[in-house]
């Protein structure tokens, strides 16, 4: 009697795994193969909307600095603000890292990338610092980054993962 309930003990956990497996992977293809979903695509809309207003109240700057979401960026990377030849300034979202939290991509990494872009406009093309240097951590501020550092802190992507409230 107990090997019988043994068995089906682990049929039924085996049936279970395989489906959560299967369910994880359909989750992670259906994200690789589509856009973002509206909501979030909104809430890019309506930060760079912000950050669009405060460096035209802040900075008297009033460019359109397009933000593009990519699947195409190495995976550390969360953002790019990107200075062409021509003079076109864009900044760029990491996708795969919107998957991890969308609240640090917008409310972190845009400002961060954002004030890059600003740099741009203004053309101060540091490299102090890594383009880190304190005029583009107080442009950063300014824009109400959150977290105006060097790089990302992977303890804070890790916290508001798990912040459940």
């Amino acid at each position: 009697m107990f090997l019988q309930r043994l068995k089906l003990f682990f049929i039924l956990l085996t049936i279970i795994s395989a489906s959560l497996l299967i369910y994880f992977w359909y989750d992670n293809y259906k994200f690789k193969t589509s856009d973002l979903d509206e909501s979030t695509k909104r809430k890019i809309y309506e930060k760079t909307v912000y950050l669009q207003k405060l460096a035209y109240s802040k900075f008297a700057i009033s460019k359109n600095i397009p933000i593009k979401v990519s699947d195409k960026m190495p995976s550390n990377l969360f953002g790019a603000a990107t200075l062409s030849q021509d003079g076109k300034i864009v900044v760029f979202l990491n996708k795969k890292r919107f998957k991890e939290s969308i609240d640090y991509m917008i409310e972190d990494v845009l400002p961060h990338e954002y004030a890059h872009a600003l740099m741009f406009v203004l053309g101060d093309l540091s490299k102090e610092n890594g383009g880190h240097s304190k005029k583009w951590q107080s442009i950063c501020k300014a824009l109400e980054g959150k977290r105006c550092d060097r790089f990302v802190n992977y303890h804070d992507v890790i916290f508001d993962k798990t912040n459940l409230f």
